[in-house]
């Protein structure tokens, strides 16, 4: 396969997290690698990752890249090195450079939120649909919820620093009533929101998942949200969005939907490179690239099997995958889902769901478009 030039770079900023979220695919999934790094990135990586991301813009004549600041918590750097870091990449990089920080929210304080304002840094947050359902889930190491804090910053983004506000993230529960998650989270009226289902696989599945079987509850839990939705879409979702552009014979520019292929690599605060650090979730040897910022150029990834792996669309996809008819919509969820302890040659642990809700949409679509005719 032809090598593409990468687009987005995750940089984790900060390695450690101030919550103990119970499904956190970084702390509580397969991935240990974050024990061996530093907590976070020293300014000679910022330096030689800006550097390396500079030749990459001027190798493949970018105008544009984005840089997402990730960890762990990635504003546990602190004001210094975040102001720091951002600096630094626009001043190596010969493109635009968009930057996005996703963040548990816990320290938006109003100080940190003038600060990313200023460098303008977009804010997605992480928060879980109702009060009890966040923080039955994303809670403090001594087990306290997070609710509070996150409620205080997300108004405070709604209101006076809407122009850096970038959405909310929010982990399917299937234990949660999907419109009353929806409702809670549009409180704050977020400019889009992003549904995503809890990281597994076939050898550690998701709760409430059972692999092989053919009951789908995460499809029939987005199956209802999106009925709620469709008929009244005054918030974006975006996983919705995505799928309906495939559906209507376009484009997806999300992970898991959809055929079109990663452009994003991710840089870990030691400076080495990974595929993705999803796919450690299922694996830590899956993410692994070998490279690092100090001596390797990012078209060295590029070329990577692994990273083509990520890349390679219906020809990375299983035999089942490859002859089900609504392939071309799911594009065979996230590659991390897919794992079955020894590789990755099976449809997803959610195939039942993204069946369900895929065909449902269509269908639903289909006959719009008929009735229109």
């Amino acid at each position: 396969m032809e090598a593409r030039p990468f687009h987005q770079f995750v940089v984790k900023a900060h390695s450690r997290c101030n919550l103990a979220c119970d499904y956190c695919y970084v702390y509580e999934l397969a991935d240990r690698g974050w024990r061996d790094r530093p907590r976070s990135m020293s300014p000679a990586v910022v330096r030689h990752t800006a550097e390396r991301v500079a030749r990459h813009v001027r190798t493949h004549a970018l105008t544009e890249v984005e840089v997402v600041l990730h960890g762990g918590e990635p504003l546990l750097i602190g004001p210094a090195a975040l102001e720091s870091l951002v600096r630094v990449f626009r001043a190596a990089v010969p493109a635009r450079v968009r930057f996005s920080v996703q963040t548990n929210g816990t320290l938006l304080d109003r100080p940190m939120l003038e600060l990313l304002r200023a460098l303008g840094v977009r804010v997605g947050v992480s928060v879980d649909g109702s009060p009890e359902s966040h923080d039955r889930h994303r809670v403090r190491p001594d087990g306290t919820g997070s609710w509070d804090a996150v409620r205080t910053a997300l108004h405070l983004l709604a209101d006076e620093f809407r122009p850096v506000y970038g959405g909310l993230l929010c982990v399917v529960d299937v234990r949660d009533d999907p419109v009353r998650t929806y409702e809670s989270l549009r409180e704050f009226t977020p400019p889009v929101v992003d549904f995503l289902l809890p990281h597994g696989n076939w050898s550690a599945p998701p709760p409430g998942r059972v692999p092989g079987a053919p009951e789908a509850p995460y499809g029939e839990w987005l199956v209802e949200l999106f009925e709620h939705w469709y008929v009244a879409p005054e918030t974006r979702v975006r996983l919705f969005e995505e799928l309906l552009n495939v559906v209507l014979g376009g484009r997806s520019g999300l992970e898991g939907v959809g055929l079109t292929p990663s452009a994003q690599i991710v840089v870990e605060t030691d400076g080495s490179l990974s595929v993705s650090d999803i796919l450690a979730s299922s694996s830590p040897r899956a993410a692994r690239t070998g490279l690092h910022v100090l001596r390797d150029d990012f078209d060295r990834a590029a070329v990577l099997p692994a990273v083509l792996a990520e890349r390679a669309g219906l020809a990375g996809l299983s035999a089942t995958c490859r002859k089900c008819p609504v392939v071309a919509v799911c594009g065979g969820g996230l590659r991390a889902h897919r794992f079955d302890g020894s590789g990755f040659d099976r449809p997803s642990v959610y195939c039942p769901d993204l069946f369900r809700l895929t065909t449902h949409m269509r269908e639903r679509v289909a006959a719009d478009l008929a009735a229109l005719a």
